[in-house]
């Protein structure tokens, strides 16, 4: 599913690059995929799938640093760190929160 929507997206991005249909339609196909964009199901599912990044990468910080303890750069540990921490406030830095 993934691959169908990058070639998807890629086939609508080439479209409006390679266009000969003009400044219209590019307005049509930008308004269309700007309402696209601001569907409450697409922000909740752009949320709800951000928050699950976040919680699979805290996972994996904590298997991965049980298994490697101290030989993680300190610089990774605090980029981690700020990672999880923000996503406690249920906001992102995306703009996708309905709120």
């Amino acid at each position: 599913m993934r691959y169908r929507l990058t070639f998807i997206a890629g086939l609508a991005l080439g479209y409006v690059i390679g266009a000969r249909a003009g400044r219209e339609r590019y307005e049509q196909l930008k308004k269309s995929a700007r309402q696209f964009a601001q569907n409450p199901a697409v922000r909740n599912t752009a949320e709800s799938a951000a928050q699950s990044g976040r919680d699979l990468a805290g996972k994996a910080y904590h298997a991965v640093s049980d298994k490697v303890g101290e030989k993680v750069p300190a610089s990774v540990a605090d980029r981690m760190r700020s990672l999880r921490y923000r996503g406690q406030n249920n906001e992102d830095d995306w703009g996708t929160t309905n709120t």
